[in-house]
């Protein structure tokens, strides 16, 4: 038998292995790509109907903490917004109202990179106003939160 009817020299094969796995690749990322779409869709969707006072909270949250940390995926958990890593969430916000509560929440997971040196931190704010002040703080604790 000669080399050429052997079948394909290990370059080629490496090259065909190589190729396949780059194309499994963009098929997951397109898929990942999708579902992260369709995650924030709904959630847009969720926020547009939640009542002000914490529909205007909510939009305004998405829009900081997409500007803060971009690399943080909107989806809802447990109904509510959230923004999140690798599918677990690293900030999330409650509605007062749609929980028949005194205010709203502002929250971060155990995910969130929050931790001080005393051991002793807050994980969530109670939110009834979100002020130009408060903006700027959220936008802090959330680059802080996704480092």
């Amino acid at each position: 038998m000669t080399a050429a009817s052997a079948g394909f020299s290990a370059e080629e094969k490496a090259a065909m292995k190589d190729r396949a796995a780059e194309l499994k690749a963009d098929a997951r990322r397109g898929k990942a790509e999708e579902k992260a779409a369709a995650d924030a869709a709904t959630m847009r969707e969720k926020i547009e109907g939640m009542p002000q006072p914490d529909r205007g909270m909510a939009e305004r949250l998405h829009e900081i903490v997409g500007g803060a940390a971009p690399d943080l995926l909107p989806k809802l958990f447990y109904g509510q917004p959230a923004w999140t890593r690798d599918g677990k969430p690293v900030v999330f916000f409650r509605s007062g109202q749609q929980d028949k509560e005194r205010y709203s929440t502002l929250g971060f997971s155990s995910k969130a990179n929050l931790d001080e040196p005393s051991g002793f931190w807050p994980t969530s704010y109670a939110l009834t106003e979100l002020n130009d002040e408060t903006a700027t703080t959220i936008a802090r604790l959330v680059t802080r939160a996704a480092s």
